[in-house]
């Protein structure tokens, strides 16, 4: 047992010469970090190239703006009311056509057989009609058979006037005056009751329906002058007017359905067209703008950087003239060209960051360069891509 003694003294000493020399390597370690963050914490983070801009106050022409669709003033897909087989067909696709113009025939044979057969009956009762008059005038006939031979004549000619009527429901012409399309049926056919013929749209006038927020109504009046635009037809204007505003609004949207008129003499604008609405409102508005490219969008809201120096930004580990960046939440308005107005947020000469602003954060050094900064317009040209 005293043997045992001084082994496991010995033992205990080296595990505590090891925990000491593990805490004094861990100590070092410890002071070597506390000095490289306490030595780089007094350089400044490196600084970006941005390029900028003022915010600038400007006229605007004030307008409201929306995406709508056009529509005929009149329009519809040819049916027939009856059924029938396709015995002529008297129009071309695209073709445009009058109203009252003949498009297609159905067979009437068989209704043609019966209107024969009525008319002869019709005759038949007018004669006896008549001469039942002549009869009653000389008192040879009485009241009840003048008023049976009239009642017959009457029903005869109902009975031709129903058979002419299915005629004249398979001979089917253009309601109104319009432009027709593709053709959807064949000679010798057999189409049921309702089955498309052929479009036929009345292309001049049109009408571009939109929809505008509640909040705009009260600017809104028959006769304002209306622009859209189209794809279609890339930098070109067609110029309408306001002719009706719906009574009553959206109760999902919240919003008023409104209706313009383009004469459309051209006929380039189409029913089911995708186009862009500018209503322009009588009165010019002071607005502060700025280039569109300045905006970061996020979900919590759309913000810009702010050019400031270090004093203005409270920074002490920079010179206080050097330039940082700030950023500031803004509320951004209509879009005009490659500028957006700013309705709150900032003020008129407040220097913005318009490219390089992904690269940024508060407090962020940063180096102006305008010389490569792209060139912006309130109404933009660029060539075809």
């Amino acid at each position: 047992m005293k043997r045992q003694v001084p082994v496991v003294v010995g033992v205990v000493i080296a595990i505590v010469l090891v925990l000491a020399i593990a805490g004094v390597l861990a100590g070092i370690k410890i002071w070597q970090v506390k000095s490289m963050i306490a030595f780089y914490k007094g350089f400044p983070p490196p600084s970006a190239t941005i390029s900028t801009a003022l915010v600038q106050e400007e006229q605007w022409h004030d307008s409201l703006s929306a995406v709508g669709s056009i529509n005929a003033e009149q329009g519809v897909i040819v049916a027939p009311e009856i059924a029938g087989m396709v015995t002529e067909i008297d129009f071309e696709s695209g073709a445009n056509v009058n109203k009252g113009d003949l498009l297609v025939k159905l067979d009437t044979s068989s209704e043609d057989a019966q209107l024969r057969a009525a008319q002869a009956q019709t005759d038949l009762a007018r004669v006896s009609a008549e001469r039942t008059r002549k009869l009653r005038a000389d008192s040879t006939s009485s009241q009840s058979e003048l008023d049976q031979a009239e009642a017959n004549l009457k029903q005869a000619q109902a009975n031709a006037d129903a058979i002419q009527a299915v005629i004249d429901k398979k001979t089917i012409r253009a309601p109104f005056t319009g432009q027709l399309g593709i053709r959807q049926i064949n000679l010798g056919e057999q189409i049921a009751s309702g089955k498309g013929i052929v479009s036929l749209q009345a292309l001049t006038p049109v009408f571009a329906d939109f929809s505008l927020p509640q909040q705009d109504l009260e600017k809104l009046t028959n006769g304002l002058g209306v622009q859209v635009t189209s794809d279609t037809f890339p930098g070109k204007n067609f110029e309408g007017t306001i002719t009706a505003i719906n009574p009553d609004l959206d109760a999902v949207t919240r919003s008023v359905r409104v209706r313009a008129k383009f004469e459309n003499t051209d006929k380039q604008l189409r029913p089911g067209m995708f186009v862009r609405v500018n209503v322009a409102l009588p009165d010019d508005q002071k607005v502060l703008v700025v280039p569109a490219t300045a905006l970061v969008s996020a979900a919590y809201g759309d913000s810009v950087f702010v050019v400031v120096t270090a004093a203005q930004a409270g920074i002490t580990n920079l010179p206080a003239t050097s330039l940082v960046a700030q950023q500031k939440f803004i509320r951004a308005g209509r879009a005009q060209g490659d500028f957006v107005s700013v309705e709150s947020g900032l003020s008129v000469g407040d220097k913005i960051v318009t490219a390089g602003a992904f690269k940024l954060r508060t407090g962020i050094g940063v180096v102006e360069n305008n010389e490569v900064a792209p060139k912006i317009s309130t109404s933009p040209n660029p060539p075809n891509s």
